[in-house]
């Protein structure tokens, strides 16, 4: 690509179209960067924000004014030195007017100016009216002596200053927010005081550490009263790289047996808040509250009630609880990138950003001081050539009564310069009574003084660096105030899972032959009497609290779950579990347990295999569930038994041949998932080809009983009966009586 410039027969310029899109690019990169995104070290204002302070200061809206209308202000800013839109203009002296966006408003505003709950409600600027606060005399009150640099306006026809001389470090007392191209800027508001006391040990320790300025800066400081609850380890990292997040969480208190939040963080609306928490309410996730309320008025602009179900609900935890699932805590990005005295954007720490804004107050101050020497020596000038014309007033008469041109005539005769001479000739006749002597002569003497102190100052760091802390504390102790924002170390929000959320009531979980679930209110119900659709019939049940997980088990093996109180009531037909699941094709459900998910279960296939495992185990949070028993070739998956004491419990198990087994239930291993070891010896030839199975295996306590079932007879076994059925687990067991050589199922009796 040829670098250099073209031009085109008619004598325009010619450039490649990426050179020309590169440029102007980044030309407009540049501008977005230094002149509308980011603040500037010195006052902590983009240009926006400096042009209204100062538009409104020419206008002559100080605190002591009267009120004057926004529109008039956004009209002078906008033809004198923003030629920008009037609605962004007019934002950004909202922003700087509402105490809950600003930590130390520079504008006060008359009329609707927005609220916490709606920051953009703001009204129309026809509507509004304004004047500056007295903390913006802090940016403006040294803006004619002489203290910073101007600039041509827009159009050439005005003059604004470049920055405004602000005489505390305004970019961390407000903060700002901005984002530029390919950068953004995140600085969040500070205690004055704090910051003022942060300078002054700076000035007098040059060498402080950014921990040594932690010590009078512990964190940010926001508008609203929410606490801070960042770790001081990374609020101290934060102030070290200038980059970093502070977690603010709302304050509350216990009022009659309700919680009452007093205070939310910086630009959380209270309306919001009470949204999210009715939305949780309504999805009947938040059983524990039964009421909300909003009691913000004027005494109490924050002021939200949340009522509980009943004493018995843990606030604390219920808050924790809120915090994490709402914004009643919440994160803020720090990122302290700004327009540094070299005009370059950077990212400063604290210490660097203290120190760069002492050298701009420094030079300020040197500034002024010099503008106020040259006051001081021009009107010492003229008081001396002015009392050498009163001296000499006789003369000084006749020369100018005399002489055509008495200007050159006065400064030969009484060596006056071109300035005496000029302010002698319009000096009024009665200026020079006798009096005037005295007068001119207490007046040098006095500018004398002055003159002398202003040059010890201005020749000495010492006495310069006494003048600018002095300065620091009067200001600080003017415009200061107490922290609003406490540092406090609370325990980490955590939100509750959904069993902990849900209300703890006994219900009875019903699943059918055809795969359909409901759930009925309390255990004493009859499950096998409730109402079925036509061809579908009851096969199993399961006693459980509404926040417990139930868990399914299909023909293939696999466990589904889901929570108790998520299932539909029994007043119904119930749903089909494939609405919930995804088993796999041909699979059907045949069994549900539930209850403690530490509980142990037994888990069986009808080919005499088995394990021990705990319900939570069998717990799968998705749709296709998870494989839990593996099953060998024409096996079947049997109904689970619940353990009750492992160490005495004993297990039956009876093949439909008639062959019982009866083997402590500690020889089963305990597993999450797999085949299982060997229960009951059964040729797996027989069980592919279902000449022989596994009916049923049984979890019998201590002083249990076991009832067999075959067609239409049934055989009891006490405990010492079962004594004889007792063998090695693998075994073939012992035959039953006559009569129960085709078996068809088992059943506990307590």
């Amino acid at each position: 690509m040829d670098q250099e410039t073209e031009y085109n027969p008619d004598g325009t310029e010619r450039l490649p179209l990426a050179r020309f899109t590169e440029k102007a690019y980044l030309d407009y990169s540049m501008y977005v960067i230094l002149d509308r995104a980011l603040p500037f070290i010195g006052d902590g204002l983009k240009p926006v924000q400096r042009r209204i302070v100062y538009a409104m200061s020419e206008l002559g809206l100080s605190a002591a004014a009267k009120f004057k209308k926004s529109a008039r202000t956004v009209g002078d800013v906008l033809g004198k030195f923003h030629p920008h839109g009037d609605s962004a203009c007019y934002e950004a002296m909202v922003l700087m007017a509402q105490d809950f966006s600003y930590r130390y408003p520079l504008i006060d505003g008359q009329g609707n100016w927005g609220s916490p709950d709606d920051p953009k409600s703001f009204a129309a600027m026809r509507y509004t009216e304004a004047r500056l606060t007295p903390y913006a005399q802090v940016l403006l009150a040294e803006l004619g002596q002489g203290t910073v640099e101007w600039q041509p306006n827009f159009d050439g026809t005005l003059e604004e200053p470049k920055a405004l001389p602000a005489r505390l470090p305004n970019v961390l007392l407000n903060g700002g927010t901005g984002i530029a191209v390919g950068m953004a800027t995140d600085i969040p508001p500070h205690n004055l005081r704090e910051v003022a006391a942060a300078c002054i040990r700076l000035i007098e320790q040059p060498k402080a550490t950014v921990a040594e300025l932690c010590e009078h800066i512990p964190g940010p400081d926001f508008p609203t009263e929410a606490e801070i609850i960042s770790a001081p380890d990374d609020l101290l990292r934060l102030y070290e790289t200038g980059q970093g997040s502070v977690r603010v969480r709302a304050r509350w208190e216990v009022e009659a047996g309700c919680v009452v939040i007093t205070a939310l963080p910086y630009q959380v609306s209270g309306a919001r808040i009470l949204e999210q928490i009715a939305q949780q309410m309504q999805a009947k996730k938040l059983p524990w509250v039964e009421d909300l309320r909003d009691e913000s008025d004027h005494e109490n602009p924050t002021r939200l009630v949340i009522v509980p179900r009943s004493s018995r609900v843990d606030l604390e935890r219920l808050m924790r609880h809120l915090c994490a699932t709402t914004d009643l805590e919440r994160s803020y990005r720090v990122n302290m990138n700004m327009i540094g005295l070299s005009g370059r954007p950077e990212v400063k720490d604290l210490r660097s950003l203290l120190r760069e804004w002492l050298e701009f107050r420094f030079e300020t101050v040197r500034r002024r001081l010099q503008h106020r020497l040259d006051k001081v020596n021009d009107r010492l000038h003229l008081l001396e050539g002015l009392l050498i014309a009163f001296l000499n007033l006789d003369e000084v008469i006749r020369i100018i009564r005399s002489e055509d041109e008495p200007k050159p005539v006065l400064m030969r005769r009484f060596e006056l310069t071109d300035v005496q001479a000029e302010y002698i000739l319009n000096t009024r006749l009665r200026h020079l009574a006798r009096l005037e002597e005295m007068k001119i002569r207490a007046e040098q003497e006095e500018l004398d003084r002055e003159r002398a102190e202003l040059e010890k100052t201005l020749g000495s760091k010492a006495r310069m660096k006494t003048l600018v802390r002095k300065e620091l504390a009067a200001d600080a102790e003017q415009y200061g105030d107490a922290r609003r924002s406490p540092i406090v170390t609370r325990p980490p929000a955590e939100a509750m899972d959904e069993t902990e959320l849900a209300p703890s009531e006994p219900v009875t979980v019903v699943l059918s032959e055809k795969g359909w679930v409901r759930a009925a209110k309390g255990h004493e119900i009859d499950p096998a009497g409730l109402n079925y659709k036509a061809g579908d019939a009851y096969l199993d049940s399961a006693r459980v609290r509404s926040n417990q997980p139930v868990i399914f088990l299909d023909s293939t093996g696999r466990s589904y779950s889901l929570l108790a109180h998520t299932l539909p009531s029994a007043r119904g037909q119930g749903e089909p579990l494939t609405g919930r699941f995804s088993p796999p094709a041909g699979a059907a459900f045949c069994a549900v347990i539930g209850g403690e998910p530490e509980r142990w279960w037994l888990l069986a296939s009808d080919a005499g295999y088995g394990f021990r495992v705990q319900a939570k185990d069998l717990i799968a949070n998705k749709k296709g569930g998870k494989a839990v028993l593996k099953l060998p070739e024409g096996a079947r998956v049997l109904k689970p038994s619940p353990l009750h004491d492992p160490d005495t419990d004993r297990l039956v198990a009876v093949t439909s041949t008639g062959h019982m087994l009866v083997i402590p239930v500690a020889e089963l291993p305990a597993m999450a998932r797999g085949k299982g070891n060997k229960i009951i010896g059964i040729p797996s030839k027989a069980v592919a080809e279902r000449s022989e199975y596994l009916v049923g295996v049984l979890v019998v306590p201590e002083g249990g009983r076991v009832r067999v079932l075959s067609g239409k007879r049934h055989l009891t076994l006490k405990a010492a009966d079962l004594n004889a059925y007792e063998g090695e687990r693998g075994r073939r067991g012992n035959k039953l009586p006559r009569g129960f050589q085709k078996v068809d199922g088992l059943l506990l009796e307590t």
